[in-house]
């Protein structure tokens, strides 16, 4: 049995532009002492485990592999999609290029993760559950109630029930409760026992993604077949229909730096007190900024445009960006 890093690669991070482009998703932006975010993952997990597989698209493979080097990980494999068909099907075709024993950690590429021992003891008891036959999934204890999360209601390790992104009355219940941790796309299960679940639960896309897989022509995977997949999350194919799920009350400090919110956040616990004037946020800009009877602004500057959000408006920026792939489609790539 070997345990496989299965990193996920292939979003835009939409809700970070105009920093985030096609061409250059957040994972890849070095804004994060010099390292991306990419680059991170790999580093934090590479003691872990005994291979690394990456999970990407056509157009950032390339920006994976010098993030690779960067980190000192040089054992690893490529499944390079022609499209993206969500986690169900990417995790699918990493299973399907492992044996049925190995186990399976299954990371975003695009997190921030904090304390280094907590994290090792989740990864300690992660395997041990996943070594059962379970499906493992992290939950975060939540700092505070954000919507822009799904949340996983629980008692010890057994879960109780998936919770769609709340609204935020909804989400003040979850953490009076104390029993919610919010769902952070972190797995860790045999390859073997998720396929199985897969062709159970969702075989049109067990099926469909096996055979796109048996056509893979080096690390690339075939576009007809590709777009046959039904694109559908881990959480929804699996994860919410399983009876073998575990969750793993985690203590470590994370993020999925989604949002301008989580990034503000993120630097103000860092005391990256640079990034901020008054109550005020500027993001990758290089002039000299003023503010002036306004607070809760975060201002951000690329060569080509500026985005400037109220801090409670951050996850609506994806607007902008579907409103920009359709109106300009020159300012998302």
């Amino acid at each position: 049995m070997s345990i496989i890093h299965v990193v996920l690669s292939g979003g835009v991070g939409s809700r970070l532009w105009p920093v985030s482009r096609k061409s250059m998703p957040k994972q890849y932006i070095p804004m994060f002492g010099d390292k991306s975010l990419f680059q991170l993952t790999a580093e934090r997990n590479k003691d872990f485990v005994d291979h690394t597989i990456i999970v990407g698209n056509k157009d950032n493979y390339l920006l994976s592999q010098a993030d690779l080097i960067r980190a000192g990980v040089y054992k690893y494999t490529e499944i390079i999609e022609a499209a993206p068909r969500n986690t169900a099907a990417a995790i699918a075709f990493a299973a399907f290029n492992t044996k049925p024993d190995d186990l399976l950690l299954v990371t975003p590429s695009d997190h921030i993760i904090t304390n280094d021992q907590a994290y090792a003891k989740a990864i300690t008891e992660s395997v041990a559950l996943a070594e059962q036959g379970y499906l493992v999934t992290f939950g975060i204890k939540p700092s505070k109630p954000e919507t822009g999360y799904g949340y996983i209601e629980h008692q010890g390790n057994e879960v109780i029930a998936f919770r769609e992104k709340p609204n935020l009355s909804t989400a003040e219940l979850f953490l009076q409760q104390g029993n919610f941790l919010w769902n952070s796309g972190m797995f860790c299960f045999q390859a073997g026992v998720y396929l199985e679940e897969l062709k159970s639960l969702e075989p049109e896309i067990y099926l469909t993604a096996l055979e796109t897989s048996q056509r893979q022509c080096n690390a690339f995977l075939p576009e007809t077949e590709t777009m046959l997949i039904p694109s559908k999350s881990i959480d929804y194919a699996v994860m919410e229909k399983s009876e073998k799920i575990k969750v793993v009350h985690t203590t470590f400090g994370w993020s999925d730096l989604g949002s301008f919110e989580s990034i503000w956040d993120h630097w103000e616990s860092e005391g990256e007190e640079h990034r901020f004037i008054q109550n005020n946020c500027i993001v990758g800009s290089s002039k000299h900024v003023e503010f002036l009877g306004v607070d809760n602004i975060i201002l951000v500057e690329t060569n080509d445009a500026i985005l400037v959000v109220a801090k409670k408006s951050s996850q609506d920026v994806k607007k902008i960006y579907e409103r920009l792939e359709k109106e300009k489609p020159e300012l998302i790539n």
